[in-house]
């Protein structure tokens, strides 16, 4: 039997099941030193009261950032978990962030906020011989992701952005991000960061495309729904092509049965979570008239997982930790065919830690059932001249 793996090296990381906001937090930050911390992620089950958890934190922490947003499910050192509070505390000796808050996503101007991610960088001081990335946690109800990521990507330049929308737990009623000691709906956090660890971005899933594609021919692209497919109601015709019943369609068959996009000779989900209403399609991602839509099939999701993380450093290393934000819908399709347990296992070993989205930013793309990470490394030790 494999012996379980030792915690990260590199950030800390501290986890509480209590039933209470004040609860939670305290024990949460009990087990952090935050002496030397230069900002802590928090990703927030559904279940906390937020009001609750934002001043617990601000009292807690004595003036450290804390950033994060809720979500549909958290991976802790114990792998899968719905309840958990997740906080990541990451070290100045080795970690330098700035913050900034886009606020309202919806309209958004993509004009101005390609302008604000452009000043915010500039004014970020580069420490020599560190890299920089960006996180991005957006509102995952906000349908705004699409084209925020993708402005963000070309405004930033050469600085990769990773990311998940927010989420909560599956009501699909609000979600929000956390920044300067409160939370926000209708709004998105940009986090630069800058290390002296390696680090590697991570992308995958586990579809391929069939023979089967449909054609969108009525839809309402700023609600991503879509009325039509191939003339007839959205809903029957996919219905149709996966071979259930209507009434049978449920979030279940929807993580089973994705559509994909072909964009750039790559194919990336595009998510349905709901059919409301006179049989339309609610979808994850951005979606247009004529848009042509192919259906995916999975392949096994165990052995794509073990390979997408199966990822190593410039010495054939293991990463210390990976960031990961992994789509709710994965989870679920997981926990249908009772993966859950063998899924865990396998983040544990890797020591992924991260939260459940309502969708994934990667290579200035919105996507859905994917799993979007950033693995970091031991730094190089750099010798003095």
């Amino acid at each position: 039997m494999n012996a379980e793996p030792l915690p990260p090296f590199f950030v800390t990381v501290a986890v509480s099941r209590k039933d209470t906001a004040q609860a939670a937090v305290t024990e949460a930050l009990s087990t952090l030193d935050l002496r030397e911390t230069c900002f802590v992620l928090a990703f927030v089950p559904d279940r906390l009261r937020l009001d609750a958890v934002a001043s617990a934190l601000n009292t807690g922490t004595g003036g450290i950032p804390v950033f994060g947003c809720t979500t549909a499910g958290q991976i802790t050192p114990l792998g899968y978990e719905t309840e958990a509070l997740l906080l990541i505390a990451f070290p100045r000796e080795h970690f330098r962030c700035a913050s900034m808050l886009i606020a309202p996503l919806k309209p958004l101007s993509m004009k101005s906020i390609a302008a604000a991610a452009r000043a915010h960088a500039s004014r970020f001081r580069c420490t020599a011989g560190w890299d920089r990335l960006a996180l991005i946690f957006a509102d995952g109800l906000s349908k705004q992701e699409d084209l925020l990521v993708s402005t963000l990507e070309t405004a930033l330049g050469d600085i990769p952005v990773f990311g998940g929308s927010a989420g909560d737990n599956l009501s699909f009623k609000e979600t929000f991000v956390l920044h300067n000691g409160a939370f926000h709906t209708n709004a998105a956090l940009l986090l630069l960061l800058e290390t002296d660890l390696a680090f590697k971005g991570l992308g995958f899933d586990h579809f391929l495309p069939t023979e089967q594609q449909v054609v969108v021919t009525e839809a309402l692209p700023e609600e991503r729904l879509v009325l039509e497919l191939n003339g007839a109601p959205a809903a029957l015709e996919y219905a149709r092509i996966v071979g259930c019943p209507v009434e049978d369609l449920c979030p279940q068959i929807f993580a089973e049965n994705p559509m994909l996009v072909r964009q750039n000779m790559n194919y990336h989900v595009r998510a349905i979570h709901d059919a409301p209403g006179a049989h339309a399609l609610s979808f994850m991602g951005a979606i247009d008239d004529g848009l042509i839509l192919t259906l995916g099939r999975g392949k096994a999701i165990i052995e794509t997982l073990e390979a997408g993380l199966n990822v190593r450093g410039a010495r054939g290393e293991h990463p210390d930790f990976v960031l990961g934000f992994d789509c709710v819908l994965r989870k679920l399709e997981i926990e249908q065919k009772h993966l859950g347990q063998p899924v865990s296992q396998i983040f544990r070993q890797r020591r992924v830690i991260g939260f459940n989205t309502y969708g994934e930013q990667h290579c200035g793309v919105h996507v859905n059932q994917t799993f979007v990470g950033v693995a970091f490394f031991e730094p190089e030790r750099r010798t003095l001249p």
